[in-house]
């Protein structure tokens, strides 16, 4: 059978949030597109991610709402949960997005969209199983999948990943998670609230890559709710039994429920692709991108998550697209590999748990690996007028910084950290230093106010220091 051939501007493999945003971005600028998608459209983000699981955590957060009432004169009851209409809620979410990443609207904008799985031919050639592309530049933007870590007896036991808990038949009765990360975090509350019975297993302790203050807070909050951790624990056997699953630890102990969530990392969809015949490098952590995002190909280039070291976030998936965009229609041709970087050293990151964790930039310990002068300021939610009005005054704000205060990083546990981590983006985007912070105004009374509050934390000693009293009293003497 013969295959259809195109020559265009761009070939794009993958429909998720970076294969999409540079479609999008290239179609409308009138650069002839391709787009590649075997799946579903919107990837992982859409279908499987992002939007399913914090459709899931609005219902757990609604449902725990009936028990956290009591404080407020409100009378606690427990909840009656419809474990399918929580799942027709979060396909309803599903559906409601969809549409800006459909097929039908990517056509509209002038995309040719071919729904086969495509692979490389040549260096210059994409081919699927009815068609075959050239093109001038071709952005690889598949993405990764959930990972199952190499536990004997795995393999052989039915497990759930977050592709396919949205759709699980029953309400898990007990679920066990392996992994006290993120996505571990996020679901186990989000099932616990909703009436499971909820165990994370780890080989490390949780959320190893926060701020270690800021991460106690988070679990301490989960471990008050009900869910229990068994971390670090060191796994021996998972196998199958006749009312679920069992995890066997090298301790003896053993641990039973009725469902098993994977919830320990992610791989890189590069398998298929038949990278080898374009010459560009990877390995199981990803394709080898430059700053730039350029492969070893200078044809190909790579976003989202399969591009090694680069992120791992739906945003940091879209920023990469436009980063793209950028680099190919408003940048000089001659510039080549000096093409602008996709830098990612201020790449913000939220768990939207409750309380939620966001953090950017580097940690206090990262830091001082790092050979930094550092010093860090802080302020917590207990000193907060708005939270404690809201009696959920957890955790609080640390920024980490030079002592110059060059802002490096930052880190926020509480009610809404996700929107209070912005404030700190900005100022670390447009290179405004803790100064900077500490002259915002705040509207009274705000949770964000705490990070004016810790950056103006940095001038106290300074401010109120027996050399300034001196001063200001003897500046008194000619008012």
């Amino acid at each position: 059978m013969s295959k259809t051939h195109y020559d265009v501007d761009i070939c794009i493999i993958g429909a998720g949030s970076a294969g999409l945003s540079v479609a999008s971005g290239a179609a409308q600028l009138g650069r002839s597109v391709v787009l590649f998608e075997a799946d579903e459209m919107g990837g992982d983000c859409l279908n499987y991610g992002c939007v399913p699981s914090k459709a899931l955590i609005a219902a757990g957060k609604h449902a725990h709402a009936f028990s956290s009432g009591e404080i407020f004169g409100v009378k606690v009851e427990k909840p009656t949960v419809n474990f399918e209409t929580v799942k027709a809620h979060i396909q309803g979410v599903i559906d409601h997005i969809a549409p800006v990443d459909s097929q039908e609207r990517f056509e509209g904008l002038g995309c040719t969209v071919i729904r086969e799985r495509a692979r490389f031919k040549g260096a210059d050639t994409v081919e699927s199983d009815t068609t075959e592309i050239k093109a001038k530049r071709f952005v690889i933007a598949v993405g990764s999948r959930a990972s199952a870590p190499p536990i004997p007896g795995l393999s052989e036991t039915p497990y759930l990943t977050n592709e396919t808990i949205f759709s699980v038949k029953t309400q898990p009765k007990k679920l066990l998670v392996i992994g006290a990360g993120p996505i571990g975090l996020e679901l186990g509350q989000a099932f616990k609230r909703l009436g499971s019975e909820v165990e994370i297993v780890d080989v490390a302790a949780p959320l190893g890559r926060s701020e270690p203050e800021h991460a106690k807070v988070l679990v301490k909050a989960l471990e008050e709710e009900g869910v229990v951790f068994h971390t670090p624990a060191r796994t021996k056997l998972i196998r199958k039994t006749k009312t679920g699953v069992a995890i066997d630890f090298e301790d003896g102990t053993t641990l039973t429920g009725s469902h098993l969530l994977v919830a320990a990392g992610r791989a890189p969809n590069v398998d298929g692709l038949e990278l080898e015949n374009a010459g560009i490098k990877y390995d199981r952590r990803g394709i080898d991108v430059s700053e730039s995002l350029r492969t070893s190909n200078k044809r190909v280039y790579a976003a989202g998550d399969v591009a090694k070291g680069m992120g791992g976030l739906t945003h940091a998936a879209g920023y990469h697209a436009g980063q793209l965009i950028r680099n190919f229609y408003f940048s000089p041709p001659f510039m080549g590999d000096m093409l602008g970087k996709a830098n990612t050293t201020r790449m913000p990151a939220a768990i939207y748990s409750e309380p939620e964790l966001a953090s950017i930039g580097i940690t206090e310990a990262e830091a001082k690996d790092a050979g930094h002068d550092v010093r860090c300021v802080s302020w917590d939610f207990d000193e907060n007028d708005r939270a404690i009005a809201e009696r959920y005054d957890h955790g609080g704000v640390k920024i980490v910084a030079t002592k110059k205060g060059k802002i490096l990083g930052a880190s926020v546990v509480g009610e809404s950290a996700g929107e209070i981590i912005h404030m700190i983006s900005v100022a670390m985007t447009n290179k405004v230093k803790i100064s900077g912070l500490a002259q915002i105004i705040s509207p009274y009374p705000t949770r964000s106010e705490a990070v004016k509050r810790a950056a103006s934390s940095w001038y106290t000693d300074a401010l109120f220091s027996d050399r300034t009293r001196k001063i200001a009293g003897f500046l008194t003497k000619f008012q």
